[in-house]
């Protein structure tokens, strides 16, 4: 099964590339950030006509997540961050599909810091982290994916010394990423690719994808029950390239199928 994070940019803006990704790709669960549309905006015929079942939660001009199925029906569970420090902003849905339990997130930006935009992105990263923790505690299988809008080493992004004051680089949410990690979720990226350089996002401006100058701010993480089926993880980053793509490219995980329990013989 595979499970992809697109950051998408717009969602009307750029429906020409995200159905040319979903026809070509085929993943099995997507879920979707910065959709940049209000609730009756978003292109629901459009997506469910490609063979996908989807829920989405939408807010005008900014923000946005929505997950989508080709696997069987969206069970959605949650919508909206518990204790989300500003409701009014659409950056939480959470689904169970075909046996897991997907929480897709747009975690804020914080630019600029300090401020009171990183200092929102610090209480919504808290609130999220203690959210985590209900989530792993059930033992259910867990997947985290989204914009988590960090870049948890230098390895993870073109000349670290340049984003040094940026919101996305600073050291408390950096530190708070690995807290996340410390629950015992599996950074499953890093796992397959522990040495690599590679990235999610390229900027528009300076050619930034063409020189590879890049960060990694896409994750999929995943609980204790999943990681061990983890098979593969990858960015789609030819996307990126296409005419008028999103910024970020598609992130995606395999994961091998759950092994059936034995059945005790008497």
């Amino acid at each position: 099964m595979k499970i992809a994070t697109y950051n998408v940019n717009g969602v009307n803006g750029r429906l020409p590339v995200l159905m040319r990704w979903l026809t070509e790709e085929r993943p099995e669960i997507v879920v979707l950030q910065e959709l940049k549309a209000p609730q009756e905006k978003f292109p629901e015929t459009a997506i469910r006509d490609v063979g996908y079942d989807v829920i989405w939660h939408g807010q005008k001009s900014w923000n946005g997540v929505a997950m989508l199925s080709r696997v069987g029906e969206i069970h959605e569970t949650r919508r909206g961050l518990p204790g989300d420090p500003d409701p009014s902003q659409s950056r939480y849905i959470e689904a169970a599909i075909n046996g897991i339990l997907v929480a897709g997130l747009y975690l804020p930006n914080g630019n600029p810091r300090p401020g009171p935009k990183f200092e929102y992105k610090l209480a919504w990263f808290e609130r999220f982290i203690e959210h985590a923790a209900e989530l792993i505690g059930t033992g259910a299988p867990v997947v985290l994916a989204g914009d988590f809008n960090v870049m948890p080493t230098e390895r993870d992004v073109y000349k670290p010394e340049r984003w040094l004051k940026d919101a996305l680089f600073a050291p408390e949410i950096r530190a708070a990423f690995f807290r996340l990690l410390d629950q015992g979720w599996t950074d499953a990226l890093r796992t397959i690719h522990p040495d690599e350089t590679i990235y999610t996002f390229w900027d528009y401006f300076r050619n930034a994808y063409g020189r590879d100058a890049g960060l990694r701010i896409d994750h999929l993480l995943l609980s204790p029950s999943l990681a061990n089926r983890l098979v593969d993880a990858q960015v789609d980053r030819h996307v990126r390239g296409w005419e008028k793509s999103s910024d970020h490219a598609p992130t995606w995980i395999e994961l091998a199928d759950a092994k059936p329990r034995r059945t005790r013989r008497t």
